[in-house]
C-alpha cells in the first residue's frame, strides 16, 4: 500500500473512532494485565463478565494472591483455559510483589517475564495502559494486514514489524484499537462487510464481497 494510501486509511478509520479503546474492562494496569491475561482464546464479553465479578473482590496482587488458585477458578471457571490461566496469574502476582513493589512494570521485557504474558500481551499492557506506540498483532490484526495490503507477512512478529514501519507516526499509538475493531466488526473473517467499509477503496483484497 502506497504511503498516501495508508495515511488516508487511518484518517478515515480516526474520523470514524476518534478516541479508539479497549473492549476489555479494566481501571488500573493491573485489571488490564488480568483481564488481557485472560482473553487468550476468550471473547472480550467473556472475560467482562468474569471480571465483573471478580475484581470488586480481588483487583490487586496481594488481593488475587490472599484468594489463590482456586479461588480464582471459581471466578473465571466460564473462560477457556481458566485452570492454567488461573495458575499464572496467581503466579504473576507473586512476582509483581516480590521484584515490583506491587506494579505491573512498563518494559517489555519484565512483562514478558511474567507467567502468562507473551509478545502480543505485553504490546496490548504496554500501549494500553501506558501509551506507547505499540501494536499487538492478534487474529484480527493479522487478517486486516494482510487482506488489505497494509502490512502482509507470514507471522504474528513480522506483520507486527511491517506495521511500526508502515503506520504513520501519527496514527501508530491508536492504530492497533483501530485494527482490532476494523477486523473485528468489519473485515471480519468469513464474511468481510466490504460494501460498509470506509476503506474499501484503499483495500488491495481481490475477493471483495
Amino acid at each position: 500500500m502506497k504511503v498516501a494510501d495508508r495515511v488516508e486509511f487511518f484518517r478515515r478509520l480516526q474520523s470514524v473512532i476518534p478516541e479508539p479503546q479497549t473492549e476489555l474492562d479494566y481501571r488500573t494496569p493491573f485489571e488490564l494485565l488480568v483481564a488481557v491475561i485472560l482473553s487468550a482464546q476468550a471473547t472480550d464479553v467473556g472475560v467482562n463478565k468474569a471480571t465483573r465479578k471478580l475484581f470488586p473482590v480481588a483487583n490487586t496482587p496481594a488481593a488475587l494472591l490472599r484468594l489463590g488458585v482456586d479461588g480464582l477458578k471459581d471466578y473465571i471457571r466460564t473462560i477457556g483455559l481458566y485452570n492454567s490461566k488461573a495458575e499464572n496469574i496467581i503466579k504473576t502476582c507473586r512476582i509483581l510483589l516480590e521484584q515490583h513493589d506491587g506494579a505491573v512494570p512498563r518494559d517489555r521485557k519484565s512483562l514478558e517475564a511474567l507467567p502468562g504474558v507473551g509478545r502480543k500481551t505485553a504490546n496490548v499492557v504496554l500501549n494500553t495502559a501506558f501509551g506507547e506506540p505499540t501494536i499487538a498483532v492478534d487474529t484480527h490484526i493479522f487478517r486486516v494486514a494482510n487482506r488489505t495490503g497494509l502490512a502482509p507477512g507470514k507471522t504474528p512478529l513480522q506483520v507486527e514489524q511491517k506495521l511500526l514501519r508502515a503506520v504513520p507516526e501519527v496514527y501508530r499509538k491508536d492504530a492497533h484499537h483501530w485494527l482490532i475493531l476494523h477486523g473485528r466488526y468489519t473485515c471480519k473473517a468469513r464474511k468481510p462487510a466490504c460494501p460498509e467499509c470506509i476503506v474499501r477503496d484503499l483495500c488491495r483484497f481481490k475477493n471483495k464481497t
